[in-house]
């Protein structure tokens, strides 16, 4: 389907480029959010007609989200969540939580406007992506920890788990002896069967 462009949309285009995209793309995200008109020779004309004034309306919401982006520098946000010791969490960061971060820390942030490639996973500090106007976006520092004592740690640039690991080996803890020639697999009891074959 071939569709007018309202504003600036990522790896599409700008305002009033006319882009083929995929039907199911057009229907379900940019027709109802109002980011495209279908390309016809009516919406043509009516788009044409109110182009300065649809691109004097993106200029003043760019403005806008320039003035708030300022407000985003350097901005860390601090999730504190169970984890085991390796570092894995119980669950994962997503969008929401996030969102009710920079809330809590007095940013106004839509749930659309965070862009997270995949949800966080482990603990450590990530730069998430947030999108304050198509064509302004900002980096925020999320620390994601398992006590405000770690997210401190984490902040400072030290790698908890890979300090932990090392503490663990320090104070004689459980290691498995590792032989070059066992089988995948195998364990310490079936080696000296295969000994005795």
């Amino acid at each position: 389907m071939d569709v007018i462009l309202l504003e600036r949309v990522e790896k599409l285009g700008t305002i009033g480029d006319v882009v083929k995209v995929k039907d199911g793309f057009a229907r379900n995200y940019l027709l109802p959010n109002k980011k495209a008109l279908r390309a016809n020779e009516a919406n043509r004309k009516v788009f044409e007609a109110n182009r300065a004034r649809i691109e004097a309306d993106n200029a003043n919401r760019r403005t806008d989200a320039e003035k708030e982006a300022k407000g985003f520098d350097n901005v860390s946000v601090t999730i504190i969540r169970q984890a085991s010791n390796t570092g894995q969490l119980y669950g994962s960061v997503a969008v929401r939580d996030i969102v009710e971060a920079l809330v809590a820390d007095a940013h106004k942030v839509a749930k659309s406007q965070v862009v997270l490639d995949r949800p966080i996973k482990a603990i450590g500090v990530y730069e998430v992506k947030v999108a304050l106007h198509p064509e302004v976006a900002v980096a925020v520092k999320v620390n994601v920890a398992r006590s405000p004592e770690e997210a401190e740690l984490q902040a400072s640039g030290v790698d908890v788990t890979a300090q932990m690991f090392e503490e663990g080996r320090d104070q004689g803890g459980f290691t498995e002896d590792y032989d070059p020639n066992a089988e995948p697999g195998a364990t310490a009891e079936a080696q000296p069967e295969a000994e005795q074959a």
